[in-house]
């Protein structure tokens, strides 16, 4: 019997690349897919997009008021009859043969694998995005597949990457509904330490649609903020749950490392709190990435220095953009 694939998505004013979205996951040529989007009160005109593709493909929709991504995720999961699930995202674009090669993939692995594609990022069109090797590109052990994936400038767990068989999700609880930015990075660090193992398929390709002024990954409000760290927080603790020994405390410190320099110097409680978690773990050795400029600032006058140059020089540019529109 072929196994059915939910393909569950959130759809949140997503009126521009809603469809294309749609396409992709509708040309997939695996037989056995059924598509819920959860429409999370969105205002434009992603309801009446839903309801051509419900009319004329039979998409499941389902209906919510505004309640976020990771709520919309879990309400599309509860009417998913799917032996795996692949989360997706409204406006990212899925290669025609993903799920027939990941499905193919875990068919030859414990139930519990998990399987783990390619990404690319793109603007406008697809065809730009180039496809690069990753440290995440390799069959491996739960832990050790973290680790390597943590130590990268760049982790990537969006979550339409993953096709997750059933089984596993049954033993782990569904999205944290307290997240918004970076809830991916939480869920799927849970997800990895409860599985049978990472089952790369190269082939199973995912375009990651960049630069979007509105997306929630480009979001830097004080909601937002608390989300990224709460969900680096989780993530930390749900490695050194499973393992406490020093690389995965250095691996954690180099976490929440990521998350200061990516957000320093706004809310200067967090970052503190960040900071006293990353000297109670040993330290981390992390630097602010970026071009020259920044590097021989942080060396010479420090990275806490640097990188308030760099949000100065950032809102400038802002109000500059501004001032010209």
């Amino acid at each position: 019997m072929t196994p059915l694939v939910s393909i569950v998505m959130a759809a949140y004013q997503a009126e521009r690349h809603l469809a294309a979205a749609l396409d992709s996951a509708l040309a997939q040529t695996y037989p056995a897919i059924e598509i819920i989007v959860v429409n999370d009160g969105s205002t434009d005109s992603t309801p009446r997009i839903l309801e051509t593709c419900q009319r004329n493909f039979g998409i499941t929709v389902l209906q919510q008021p505004n309640s976020g991504q990771s709520a919309a995720l879990n309400h599309g999961l509860t009417r998913a009859r799917g032996d795996y699930i692949k989360f997706f995202d409204a406006d990212d674009i899925l290669a025609p043969e993903t799920i027939a090669i990941q499905v193919a993939a875990l068919a030859r692995h414990p139930p519990t694998c998990l399987a783990y594609g390619q990404w690319a990022r793109f603007h406008t069109d697809p065809a730009g995005a180039v496809f690069t090797s990753r440290p995440g590109d390799h069959d491996a052990a739960p832990l050790d597949w973290l680790l390597a994936t943590w130590a990268d400038a760049e982790p990537m767990y969006q979550c339409a990457l993953w096709l997750i068989p059933r089984a596993l999700l049954a033993r782990t609880r569904a999205w944290d509904e307290r997240l918004g930015l970076i809830n991916d990075f939480e869920f799927f660090t849970r997800l990895v330490l409860a599985s049978g193992g990472i089952i790369h398929t190269p082939g199973a390709r995912l375009y990651y649609r960049s630069g979007l002024p509105g997306s929630l990954s480009r979001q830097t409000s004080r909601r937002a903020l608390e989300s990224a760290y709460l969900s680096c927080r989780l993530a930390t603790e749900h490695l050194l749950n499973h393992e406490n020994s020093p690389r995965t405390r250095r691996a954690a410190a180099d976490a929440l490392m990521t998350f200061v320099q990516g957000y320093y110097p706004a809310a200067p409680d967090l970052m503190r709190s960040a900071l006293t978690k990353i000297h109670q773990l040993g330290g981390s050795n992390i630097r602010p990435g970026g071009g020259r400029v920044l590097k021989l600032i942080s060396r010479l006058l420090g990275w806490r220095s640097a990188l308030r140059i760099r949000s100065l020089v950032r809102r400038l540019n802002r109000l500059s953009r501004s001032s010209n529109a």
